[in-house]
C-alpha cells in the first residue's frame, strides 16, 4: 500500500496531464503531494525526511512552473530529487558507519561490508543516471513523451535496477549463509 501512496502524485500528474495539460497537471501534482504527506502522517504517524524534501521541491519547481508559465521547472524536479538521493547516499557512505542503504535494509539481510559499499555505490550511480536520463528525455523529446517517461520510464528503470540488485544480493546472501554455518 505504501508503494501506491508513494507513486500517487506521479500517477495523478500523468492522468491530469493527459486530460488537461501541463499547468493543471502541475497544480494537481502539488495538491496530490500535499495529500500524500497528510496521508503518510495519518497512516504511519510520521513523514520521512526525504518525503518532506520532495514536497519542498514539488512546491518550488511546481510553483515556478505555474508562476512563470514554463514547464522546464517541473521537468527538472525528478532530476534534482534523484541527485539529492545520490548525494545523500554518497555522504552517508563516506561519513557514517552505516550507509543509508544499510540502515534501510540491514534489519532484513546480513551482508559483508564490502557488499554494502558496492550496493550503496550502485544506488548512487543509478540515481545520477536516472537524473541524466530525465534531462535527456526532457530536452530531446516532446513534452508528452517526457510525461510518459516520468511515470513509465522511471518506474521501469527503477524496477529493472531493483531486480538486478536482487540477483546480485541473492549471490552474496548465500555466501553469508555458508559463512554462518
Amino acid at each position: 500500500m505504501k508503494l501506491l501512496t508513494d507513486f500517487f502524485p506521479v500517477i495523478i500528474f500523468f492522468v491530469a496531464y493527459k486530460i488537461w495539460g501541463m499547468y493543471v497537471a502541475t497544480s494537481v501534482f502539488i495538491v496530490a503531494s500535499l495529500l500524500q504527506i497528510g496521508w503518510n502522517h495519518r497512516q504511519y504517524g510520521k513523514v520521512e525526511t526525504m518525503q518532506w524534501v520532495t514536497l519542498g521541491l514539488v512546491l518550488f519547481f511546481g510553483g515556478m512552473t505555474l508562476a512563470l508559465h514554463d514547464p522546464v521547472f517541473i521537468k527538472w524536479k525528478p532530476t534534482v530529487v534523484n541527485w539529492l538521493f545520490a548525494g545523500a547516499f554518497l555522504i552517508s557512505g563516506l561519513f557514517m558507519q552505516r550507509s543509508l542503504l544499510q540502515r534501510m535494509m540491514d534489519h532484513a539481510i546480513s551482508l559483508p561490508q564490502t557488499i554494502w559499499t558496492r550496493l550503496n555505490m550502485a544506488w548512487i550511480l543509478f540515481f545520477i543516471s536516472a537524473g541524466l536520463a530525465n534531462l535527456y528525455v526532457a530536452y530531446n523529446f516532446p513534452e508528452s513523451t517526457w510525461v510518459d517517461f516520468k511515470l513509465f520510464g522511471m518506474l521501469g528503470l527503477t524496477f529493472v535496477f531493483i531486480l538486478l540488485q536482487g540477483v546480485y544480493l541473492s549471490r552474496h546472501m548465500l555466501i553469508v549463509k555458508e559463512e554462518k554455518n
